[in-house]
């Protein structure tokens, strides 16, 4: 009997050769980046490693100098932000992105005008109960605290249903008690959508992510499980400051 070939998932998002270079300088440098379907992707790194740069890529909120994003096994390459949307990537903001002079059901609401339609109300309404917000639904945004406006962020993302979630810095001016239950919330989207979070806390990193990719002046230094990176000498050299000196 003939041997079988077993069947591999194309990953959700890929990237290949991707680089961005700014007046000859490179903040990203040949990056080959895939994304497993259903699981948590942290992205690490020191400041200006290139992380952000790198997810604006993939976003398409910043031009790639050259390379290739798929998602889904389908070349985006060069489809601006707002298509890349409508096929299912949904991305918040290191700086929040609210409308401060919109109610918080309001922002939630026009996250999700790509969804318009019957259910609408009740879609935003979940949104706003899955990130602790439901009881500031009328409440305008911009009087919301840093924290809050926060979490409207990934309500705004959570709206939209997407396959892929790209949060960057989510936790940032979040208090203790909010983190735990970030944390809740991310575990609680297991199997609704893929994520790739971008997260200084390492807490946070190790308590979700199954992978962990490290970024070092704008190039992969790293890819693996979280208590592989958590051994590496190279990460804890670059980033972790726990080497041997």
């Amino acid at each position: 009997m003939a041997a079988v070939t077993p069947i591999t998932q194309t990953p959700i998002l890929e990237t290949r050769g991707l680089t961005k270079t700014y007046s000859g300088i490179k903040a990203n440098t040949d990056v080959n980046f895939t994304l497993t379907r259903g699981k948590v992707t942290a992205l690490i790194g020191p400041n200006g490693a290139g992380k952000s740069t790198f997810v604006g890529m993939v976003s398409g909120r910043t031009p790639a100098t050259s390379g290739q994003v798929f998602f889904e096994g389908k070349d985006i390459s060069a489809l601006p932000a707002h298509k890349r949307i409508q096929l299912g990537l949904a991305y918040t903001f290191q700086i929040t992105s609210i409308f401060p002079g919109l109610s918080v059901a309001e922002n939630v609401r026009i996250a999700a005008r790509r969804l318009a339609g019957a259910g609408l109300a009740d879609r935003v309404a979940r949104a706003l109960f899955r990130v602790d917000l439901a009881d500031r639904a009328d409440q305008i945004a911009g009087d919301l605290s840093y924290g809050h406006q926060r979490l409207l962020e990934i309500a705004m993302g959570l709206v939209q249903a997407p396959r892929l979630f790209i949060l960057d810095e989510p936790t940032q001016g979040l208090s203790e008690s909010e983190i735990q239950g970030f944390i809740a919330l991310i575990r609680s989207l297991t199997g609704e959508a893929t994520i790739l979070l971008i997260e200084h806390n390492m807490d946070v990193v190790m308590a979700l992510a199954d992978r962990i990719t490290v970024l070092d002046q704008g190039m992969i230094l790293e890819e693996g499980t979280p208590q592989a990176i958590r051994d590496s000498h190279a990460v804890q050299a670059a980033y972790l400051g726990t080497a041997d000196a």
